[in-house]
Protein backbone atom coordinates (compact mmCIF):
# COMPACT_ATOMS: atom_id res chain seq x y z
CA UNK A 1 0.00 0.00 0.00
CA UNK A 2 1.15 3.38 -0.91
CA UNK A 3 -0.14 6.86 0.20
CA UNK A 4 -0.10 9.68 -2.14
CA UNK A 5 0.49 11.93 0.71
CA UNK A 6 0.07 12.20 4.41
CA UNK A 7 -3.98 14.37 3.47
CA UNK A 8 -4.37 10.99 1.03
CA UNK A 9 -3.33 8.42 4.46
CA UNK A 10 -5.34 10.96 6.69
CA UNK A 11 -8.57 10.20 4.64
CA UNK A 12 -7.80 6.83 4.96
CA UNK A 13 -7.29 6.81 8.47
CA UNK A 14 -10.79 8.83 8.51
CA UNK A 15 -12.92 5.91 7.10
CA UNK A 16 -11.15 3.61 9.80
CA UNK A 17 -12.42 5.79 12.58
CA UNK A 18 -15.75 7.04 11.16
CA UNK A 19 -17.17 5.03 14.61
CA UNK A 20 -16.18 8.61 16.26
CA UNK A 21 -17.19 11.07 13.52
CA UNK A 22 -19.67 13.22 15.79
CA UNK A 23 -17.91 12.43 19.11
CA UNK A 24 -15.98 15.49 19.48
CA UNK A 25 -12.63 13.19 19.68
CA UNK A 26 -9.84 15.13 20.29
CA UNK A 27 -7.21 14.83 17.50
CA UNK A 28 -3.39 14.95 18.73
CA UNK A 29 -1.30 15.39 16.35
CA UNK A 30 2.89 14.48 17.17
CA UNK A 31 4.85 17.38 15.52
CA UNK A 32 5.47 18.21 12.99
CA UNK A 33 4.80 15.81 10.08
CA UNK A 34 1.44 14.52 11.41
CA UNK A 35 0.04 18.20 11.92
CA UNK A 36 -1.52 18.56 8.41
CA UNK A 37 -2.72 15.11 8.41
CA UNK A 38 -4.35 15.57 11.97
CA UNK A 39 -6.26 18.77 10.82
CA UNK A 40 -7.81 16.37 7.64
CA UNK A 41 -8.46 14.08 10.35
CA UNK A 42 -10.12 16.26 12.93
CA UNK A 43 -11.56 18.07 10.31
CA UNK A 44 -13.46 14.69 8.96
CA UNK A 45 -14.21 13.17 11.98
CA UNK A 46 -15.84 16.48 13.72
CA UNK A 47 -13.37 16.71 16.25
CA UNK A 48 -10.59 19.17 17.53
CA UNK A 49 -7.37 19.48 17.08
CA UNK A 50 -3.97 20.28 19.23
CA UNK A 51 -0.42 18.35 19.08
CA UNK A 52 0.96 16.25 21.38
CA UNK A 53 4.43 17.13 21.96
CA UNK A 54 7.17 14.23 22.18
CA UNK A 55 10.81 14.07 20.94
CA UNK A 56 12.96 10.74 19.75
CA UNK A 57 16.11 10.27 21.50
CA UNK A 58 18.58 9.91 19.42
CA UNK A 59 21.44 7.26 19.14
CA UNK A 60 24.84 9.17 19.73
CA UNK A 61 26.22 7.19 16.77
CA UNK A 62 23.19 7.53 14.26
CA UNK A 63 21.02 10.97 14.97
CA UNK A 64 18.33 9.35 12.78
CA UNK A 65 18.12 6.37 14.89
CA UNK A 66 15.58 6.67 17.68
CA UNK A 67 16.63 4.78 21.07
CA UNK A 68 14.01 5.79 23.17
CA UNK A 69 11.45 9.50 23.32
CA UNK A 70 10.82 12.05 26.26
CA UNK A 71 7.57 14.07 26.57
CA UNK A 72 7.20 17.37 27.62
CA UNK A 73 6.68 16.59 31.19
CA UNK A 74 10.40 15.37 30.90
CA UNK A 75 8.99 11.32 31.24
CA UNK A 76 10.87 9.27 28.83
CA UNK A 77 10.77 5.69 27.58
CA UNK A 78 14.55 4.68 26.08
CA UNK A 79 14.01 1.28 23.95
CA UNK A 80 17.74 0.68 24.04
CA UNK A 81 19.82 1.56 26.42
CA UNK A 82 22.96 -0.28 25.94
CA UNK A 83 23.20 2.22 22.38
CA UNK A 84 23.80 5.28 24.45
CA UNK A 85 26.07 5.54 28.15
CA UNK A 86 24.48 7.44 31.08
CA UNK A 87 25.71 10.67 30.11
CA UNK A 88 25.31 11.45 26.79
CA UNK A 89 21.50 10.45 27.34
CA UNK A 90 21.40 13.11 30.06
CA UNK A 91 22.59 15.14 28.01
CA UNK A 92 20.52 14.31 24.94
CA UNK A 93 17.09 14.45 27.48
CA UNK A 94 18.08 17.71 28.66
CA UNK A 95 18.79 19.00 24.85
CA UNK A 96 15.19 17.43 23.66
CA UNK A 97 12.89 18.53 26.49
CA UNK A 98 14.44 22.19 26.53
CA UNK A 99 13.65 21.75 22.81
CA UNK A 100 9.74 20.83 23.46
CA UNK A 101 9.06 23.95 25.71
CA UNK A 102 10.33 26.32 23.34
CA UNK A 103 8.09 24.45 20.63
CA UNK A 104 5.19 24.56 23.11
CA UNK A 105 5.98 28.48 23.57
CA UNK A 106 5.47 28.64 19.82
CA UNK A 107 2.94 26.28 19.19
CA UNK A 108 0.41 27.51 21.94
CA UNK A 109 1.48 31.25 22.59
CA UNK A 110 -1.98 32.36 23.51
CA UNK A 111 -3.53 29.15 24.92
CA UNK A 112 -2.81 26.16 27.23
CA UNK A 113 -3.00 23.00 25.79
CA UNK A 114 -6.43 21.50 25.21
CA UNK A 115 -7.15 19.23 28.11
CA UNK A 116 -7.76 15.20 27.14
CA UNK A 117 -9.73 14.43 30.73
CA UNK A 118 -12.84 12.65 29.73
CA UNK A 119 -12.36 12.45 25.82
CA UNK A 120 -11.81 10.35 23.15
CA UNK A 121 -8.12 11.12 21.99
CA UNK A 122 -6.89 9.89 19.07
CA UNK A 123 -3.05 9.84 18.64
CA UNK A 124 -2.06 10.48 15.33
CA UNK A 125 1.50 10.43 13.42
CA UNK A 126 2.46 9.95 9.75
CA UNK A 127 4.18 6.26 10.56
CA UNK A 128 4.98 3.86 13.28
CA UNK A 129 8.92 3.25 12.80
CA UNK A 130 10.74 2.30 16.41
CA UNK A 131 7.26 3.15 18.15
CA UNK A 132 9.17 4.92 21.22
CA UNK A 133 7.45 8.44 20.02
CA UNK A 134 4.04 7.05 19.80
CA UNK A 135 4.46 5.48 23.49
CA UNK A 136 6.03 9.05 24.74
CA UNK A 137 3.13 10.24 23.47
CA UNK A 138 0.43 7.77 24.49
CA UNK A 139 1.95 7.77 28.30
CA UNK A 140 1.74 11.57 28.77
CA UNK A 141 -1.72 11.58 27.45
CA UNK A 142 -2.85 8.84 29.71
CA UNK A 143 -1.68 10.41 32.63
CA UNK A 144 -4.35 13.16 32.16
CA UNK A 145 -7.14 10.87 32.27
CA UNK A 146 -8.89 10.48 28.73
CA UNK A 147 -11.71 8.61 28.48
CA UNK A 148 -11.02 6.76 25.23
CA UNK A 149 -7.33 6.52 24.01
CA UNK A 150 -6.39 5.64 20.55
CA UNK A 151 -3.27 5.10 18.57
CA UNK A 152 -3.81 5.79 14.57
CA UNK A 153 -0.79 5.47 12.14
CA UNK A 154 -1.53 4.84 8.53
CA UNK A 155 1.96 2.15 8.40
CA UNK A 156 4.04 0.64 11.20
CA UNK A 157 6.32 -1.77 11.72
CA UNK A 158 4.82 -5.23 12.91
CA UNK A 159 7.01 -5.40 15.92
CA UNK A 160 6.30 -1.81 16.89
CA UNK A 161 2.43 -2.28 16.73
CA UNK A 162 2.46 -5.11 19.70
CA UNK A 163 5.53 -2.64 21.31
CA UNK A 164 2.87 -0.04 21.17
CA UNK A 165 -0.71 -2.04 22.28
CA UNK A 166 -0.39 -2.17 26.00
CA UNK A 167 -0.40 1.54 25.70
CA UNK A 168 -3.44 2.72 24.25
CA UNK A 169 -7.19 0.84 24.49
CA UNK A 170 -7.02 0.84 20.65
CA UNK A 171 -4.53 1.06 17.66
CA UNK A 172 -5.88 1.24 14.21
CA UNK A 173 -3.00 0.78 11.53
CA UNK A 174 -3.98 0.41 7.85
CA UNK A 175 -0.71 -1.62 7.10
CA UNK A 176 1.59 -3.24 8.97
CA UNK A 177 4.30 -4.58 6.17
CA UNK A 178 6.51 -7.41 7.25
CA UNK A 179 9.52 -5.31 4.74
CA UNK A 180 8.84 -1.82 6.84
CA UNK A 181 12.46 -0.30 6.49
CA UNK A 182 11.20 3.84 6.57
CA UNK A 183 7.80 5.74 7.03
CA UNK A 184 8.51 7.55 4.14
CA UNK A 185 9.04 4.53 1.52
CA UNK A 186 5.15 3.62 2.03
CA UNK A 187 4.43 7.59 0.44
CA UNK A 188 4.67 9.02 -3.30
CA UNK A 189 5.31 12.52 -1.95
CA UNK A 190 6.55 13.23 2.11
CA UNK A 191 7.59 16.21 2.16
CA UNK A 192 9.53 17.75 5.00
CA UNK A 193 6.92 19.84 7.53
CA UNK A 194 8.01 23.16 8.70
CA UNK A 195 7.18 25.01 12.24
CA UNK A 196 5.29 27.50 9.96
CA UNK A 197 2.53 24.92 8.55
CA UNK A 198 2.31 23.34 11.78
CA UNK A 199 1.52 26.65 13.44
CA UNK A 200 -0.75 27.39 10.22
CA UNK A 201 -2.50 24.03 10.72
CA UNK A 202 -3.47 25.14 14.46
CA UNK A 203 -4.47 28.61 13.71
CA UNK A 204 -6.75 27.80 10.67
CA UNK A 205 -8.72 24.89 12.27
CA UNK A 206 -9.09 26.95 15.39
CA UNK A 207 -10.56 29.86 13.14
CA UNK A 208 -12.70 26.92 11.43
CA UNK A 209 -14.29 25.95 14.76
CA UNK A 210 -14.90 29.11 15.81
CA UNK A 211 -16.71 30.17 12.56
CA UNK A 212 -18.56 26.86 13.08
CA UNK A 213 -19.26 27.91 16.52
CA UNK A 214 -20.19 31.28 15.57
CA UNK A 215 -22.76 30.43 12.70
CA UNK A 216 -24.21 27.11 13.87
CA UNK A 217 -22.73 25.29 10.81
CA UNK A 218 -20.07 24.81 8.06
CA UNK A 219 -16.57 27.34 8.20
CA UNK A 220 -17.00 30.01 5.82
CA UNK A 221 -15.81 29.66 2.04
CA UNK A 222 -11.47 30.30 1.89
Amino acid sequence: MIFVDRIDAARKLADALAAYRGANPLVLAIPRGAVPMGAALAEALEGELDVVLVHKLSSRWSPEYAIGAIDESGWSFVSDPSDADEAWLNEEKARRLAGLRQRRAQYSPERPPVDPHGRVVIIVDDGLATGATMIAALHAVRAQGPQKLVCAVPVGAPDSLKKVEPYADEVVCLYAPWDFRAVGQFYSQFWQVEDEEVIDCLREHRRRAAARSAGGGASPPQ
